[in-house]
């Protein structure tokens, strides 16, 4: 048996549970690094047996570090040094020539730059979390693949495709319209590693030049070379500017190991194990409670059946053969509703699906399933009027042919009057959108959207039920027996995680954990989108519509938080597209049957089969790839531009005349900008803000002056990524990210 104390550092972090023992000359002896899935004192128990099988019961003396250490050490009595204090220490004592450490972690990111007196300046990103390695986790997840595979694509790929990384859930839209275009999964896997560098990056460097020697830790840039790879690419560095350190996932064990903590504690391996399992017995209760969303389960089984109090009137497709009918479709960022109403505005046909990453394909088995319905009928009904509503408005009205298309929120409030003439409010969750209409005298009076965050919303919990291994419908019901609900606050996706983890540390059970988020997804729209101080504002007649309502704990924590019943329909999860059929009702009786030739399903089967084109757009320094698609209609669908000014889905009409804003642009800067004579100095101006409309006084002033007018070039995509970085706040204006 060793009787000298060896040095134990124990890093537990919001996904994995890291351990480093070391000998006297800091020597690894052992070495551990697990998944802990929210279970960390079982993880850890099962990583001390492991080393007392391989180093015997040895004594050691421990510190803990980590994200998840803090209520490790509050409960287990250990002591504790900042994870991020613990990765300065290991470069100070073993690695002096570095300058640069970046750290990826589960669910945090930080940089720290060693100055030339040794002094650690520390970055840690802040109220954002996306970029993270649960955003890795989040993105491998949408493609269903491996982390690892993930890694292995993005190895092969050859284009690189502009992403959001600050939002998780705001990333899966730009993936699934990369995927919807056909994009090869090789290219969205190092898109997704390009956006999660440019993210830390520029939310961490924040106007510092990030300088070799570097070092990379953390689990994320050790088991995964292409993320490494992309971040030695955008810095413009060679592997020799990257010292190869061994065991970089264990960093700030290694540093907690090494620290020279005054209240280290000693034990036996057994001994440490024996803490463990005494406090682990314990149940804890730290978190802030809620009330229960009901009081008992009869409360809850009388407000079920009276749940869906107003019901949509259905009609039958034998009742309704050789009649005039009108479909309406939403097609959603991630789902696909379809609807086919009767001229009394009965509902005869109803279709709701996952899109899987394609839309297209979503709304043909829709259809497909229609015309099945058709083909038991001796006399079909007449599609006399279609609309598409939604995020895919403009590509599924040109594949399938659809007669026209509407604003996604007029949609939905068209869909809510049908229920209530009344309505005053109307809360819309999707799946990664969030919209509210304030209604007052029957009309739209303001309408407000998430915009910079999409915590909240219908993935929100579908996330986290599948992470904790139920599924959604069991997940959501659950939460309506919780006696205890958990405050989870209305924090970002990523790092509500933290949150769940802490309840689960304090043995709070799943049910109230599901009940607090239900809470957290009501309070994110009410006090983090909308801003409400008042909730009388919303008036007495509130209408709820969306997915998310579908889980009756969410649709109960509304009614729970603003004291009044809220109407929730049968069909709350098909409102978009239900209000498009209406509207293409209304639109065939005010126009007459003359605005419309009967829809067939002629297109159905060859809507996903289009050719596709791809074409590098030169109309400005962008310099976008546009994917051109042709279907077999003969219609053609631009995707991947930024703009309609070149290629646009508005229509194909020649324009006439000249564009007005290309005229001002030459204005006000295809001028002489050198003085007469010798320059005195040269004074360069930035193509920024005002300077579209200032730029000839300021250049004349100067070049009256005697100097010389340097403007900077045309604005780009590259240089917005070079300021970006330089930028003391997430959430400065684009313009200034530019400058």
């Amino acid at each position: 048996m060793i009787r000298v104390p060896l040095r134990m550092g124990i890093d537990i972090g919001s996904t994995t549970a890291k351990v480093a023992i070391l000998g006297p000359n800091n020597d690894l002896r052992f070495s551990a690094y697990q998944r802990h899935k929210a279970k960390i004192a079982k993880t850890l128990l099962n990583i001390l047996e492991e080393a007392r099988k391989v180093l015997g019961d040895i004594r050691v003396d421990v510190v803990v570090t980590g994200s998840a250490g803090m209520g490790i050490t509050e409960q287990y009595k250990l002591p504790f040094i900042q994870e991020v204090v613990a990765s300065a220490e290991v470069v100070k004592q073993l690695y002096p020539e570095v300058k640069t450490l970046i750290d990826i972690g589960g669910e945090d990111a930080k940089i720290i730059f060693f100055g030339s007196n040794g002094i650690p300046d520390i970055r840690m990103n802040g109220s954002c979390a996306g970029g993270t390695g649960a955003f890795i986790d989040e993105m491998a997840a949408l493609l269903d693949i491996s982390v690892l595979e993930l890694n292995n694509l993005a190895e092969q790929h050859s284009t690189i495709y502009p992403m959001a990384s600050r939002c998780g859930v705001f990333a899966k839209t730009d993936v699934q319209n990369l995927l919807s275009r056909e994009i090869p999964r090789e290219d969205i896997a190092a898109s997704v590693f390009h956006a999660l560098v440019y993210q830390t990056l520029a939310t961490l460097a924040r106007g510092y030049t990030p300088a070799p020697q570097f070092i990379f830790s953390g689990g994320p840039l050790t088991f995964l070379p292409a993320l490494k790879n992309a971040f030695m690419k955008v810095l413009q560095i060679t592997p020799d500017c990257v010292l190869d350190a061994e065991n970089t996932e264990l960093l700030p064990a290694l540093g907690a190991a090494l620290a020279d903590k005054s209240d280290r504690c000693g034990f036996s391996l057994t001994g440490l194990t024996e803490r463990l399992k005494r406090s682990n017995s314990r149940s804890r209760q730290g978190q802030r409670r809620l009330e229960s969303l009901f009081k008992d389960s009869s409360e809850w089984e009388h407000w079920e059946e009276n749940r869906t109090r107003k019901r949509t009137p259905r009609a039958d497709i034998h009742k309704v053969q050789g009649s005039d009918c009108f479909l309406g479709v939403d097609s959603g960022s991630t789902t696909t509703k379809i609807v086919l109403i009767d001229e009394a505005g009965r509902v005869i046909f109803d279709y709701y699906a996952n899109n899987k990453g394609n839309s297209i394909k979503a709304t043909q088995l829709g259809l497909t399933q229609l015309r099945k319905l058709f083909s038991e009928v001796d006399q079909p009904p007449r599609i006399v009027r279609t609309m598409v509503t939604g995020y895919g408005e403009d590509l599924i009205r040109t594949a399938f042919g659809f007669d026209g298309g509407m604003v996604e929120t007029l949609a939905h409030f068209i869909g809510a009057k049908a229920f209530d003439a009344d309505v005053s409010f109307i809360l819309d969750i999707g799946g990664q959108d969030m919209k509210a209409i304030f209604v007052a005298d029957g009309q739209i009076q303001n309408i407000e959207i998430n915009e910079a965050c999409s915590s909240g919303c219908g993935s929100f919990i579908e996330a986290f039920a599948n992470s904790m291994e139920y599924d959604v419908t069991d997940f959501s019901r659950m939460a309506c027996a919780a006696e205890n609900p958990c405050d989870m606050g209305s924090r970002c996706t990523v790092f509500m995680n933290s949150r769940v983890k802490q309840a689960l540390r304090e043995a709070a059970k799943v049910e109230d954990i599901s009940a607090g988020l239900a809470y957290s997804v009501i309070k994110n729209a009410l006090h983090k989108v909308l801003k409400i101080t008042d909730t009388s504002v919303l008036g007495d007649n509130i209408v709820v519509q969306g997915g998310t309502f579908l889980n009756p704990a969410v649709h109960r924590a509304m009614e729970n938080l603003l004291g009044k019943p809220v109407l929730f329909p049968d069909i709350a999860e098909l409102m978009g597209a239900y209000g498009a059929s209406l509207t293409a009702r209304d639109g065939f009786k005010n126009n007459g049957s003359t605005s419309s030739s009967c829809w067939e399903f002629t297109n159905v089967e060859t809507a996903a089969d289009y050719q596709k084109r791809l074409i590098h757009c030169g109309g400005c320094e962008n310099r976008c790839t546009v994917t051109k698609l042709i279907f077999q209609n003969q219609n053609v669908f631009y995707t991947g531009n930024r703009c309609e000014r070149i290629y646009t889905n508005k229509g194909e009409k020649k324009r006439s005349g000249i564009s007005l804003p290309e005229f001002k642009y030459q204005l006000l800067f295809d001028r002489e900008n050198n003085p007469k004579g010798v320059p005195l100095l040269t004074i360069g101006v930035p193509r920024v803000l005002n300077m579209f409309e200032n730029f000839p006084f300021w250049n004349t002033l100067f070049i009256e002056c005697g100097l010389k007018v340097h403007l900077s070039k045309p604005s780009s995509n590259d240089l917005y990524e070079k300021g970006a970085g330089t930028v003391m706040s997430d959430n400065i204006c684009f313009p200034a990210k530019l400058v």
